[in-house]
């Protein structure tokens, strides 16, 4: 087994090193969900017990997010709230509006408002360097300011983590969300954020639904009498990932919930890590 605890519940966290801001082990992605549709859905995560939603600038759904959060019963401060900036303006003081334009859209303008995460959304931020350290920095500002709790980044590889080194102030980041699943394990990166205390976060947890057939996964699932999609979300709590599964259909999200009442044995971890497409690391 990973060494990870067994005894999840929905309401498990895990804190990044050197904060005190848990984060939900299971989350509820947005993209690419219209803002209707995100509306819809984030509603129906929260009434299901979702405490966790994953929006970016790019799903162009962040105001949707926001608005599902102020009309539910649950409150603000039981909910986390992850968004991500992918592009810089043209100066470090549009880049940082931009930011501070998404606290806005989610909290509805509440000058008390704040996220509780916020990403780099990719290592692609205009293609160069210079962007990803500009907007890292537009992100520390905000984390200084208070407007946002966490900060960290969507997929980065080790080298640019590192180059990380020689602009951040916060470092290492809190989080890096990277895509993740059996057949994308990405095992080096991992032992890296492991090492230096950054948490993982994975998208994609479910492969997209493209592997729902696989032999190994359907096994499992017939074993463990859950449906392939529960197995590979469990598979993630279990390597210590949080994990970000995304659904419109509120049946499959109260499904994607159902990860607490049954345990994958070291055995079927063990098939499961077999099944990683990339050489072995």
């Amino acid at each position: 087994m990973s060494g990870q605890p067994l005894n999840l519940t929905l309401t498990s966290t895990i804190t990044p090193k050197g904060t005190n801001t848990p984060i939900p082990r299971l989350g509820f992605g947005t993209y690419p969900l219209s803002p209707s549709t995100c509306l819809t859905a984030c509603t129906a995560a929260l009434s299901t017990g979702y405490r966790h939603i994953d929006t970016a600038q790019l799903y162009k759904n962040e105001s949707a997010v926001g608005e599902a959060i102020a009309s539910s019963p649950v409150s603000r401060s039981d909910v986390f709230i992850t968004t991500k900036q992918g592009i810089r303006g043209d100066s470090p003081e549009a880049t940082y509006a931009l930011a501070a334009e998404s606290v806005n859209k989610i909290t509805g303008g509440d000058s008390e408002g704040y996220v509780d995460l916020f990403l780099v959304h990719t290592k692609w931020v205009r293609g160069d360097a210079e962007g990803r350290k500009e907007v890292w920095q537009a992100l520390e500002r905000l984390y200084e300011e208070g407007k946002a709790r966490l900060i960290g980044v969507s997929n980065y590889e080790v080298e640019h983590l590192e180059e990380m080194r020689g602009y951040a102030r916060v470092w290492p980041p809190h989080v890096l969300q990277v895509e993740l699943h059996p057949w994308r394990q990405q095992r080096e990166l991992v032992r890296y954020c492991e090492e230096k205390g950054i948490v993982v976060q994975a998208y994609s947890p479910l492969a997209e639904g493209q592997r729902m057939d696989d032999v190994v996964l359907k096994g499992i699932a017939e074993k463990c009498s859950k449906s392939p999609a529960q197995v590979l979300l469990r598979y993630g709590l279990q390597k210590g990932w949080v994990v970000l599964p995304r659904s419109e259909n509120p049946m499959r999200i109260a499904e994607n919930a159902g990860l607490y009442d049954f345990v994958l044995a070291d055995g079927d971890m063990e098939a499961l890590d077999g099944l990683d497409e990339a050489e072995s690391a």
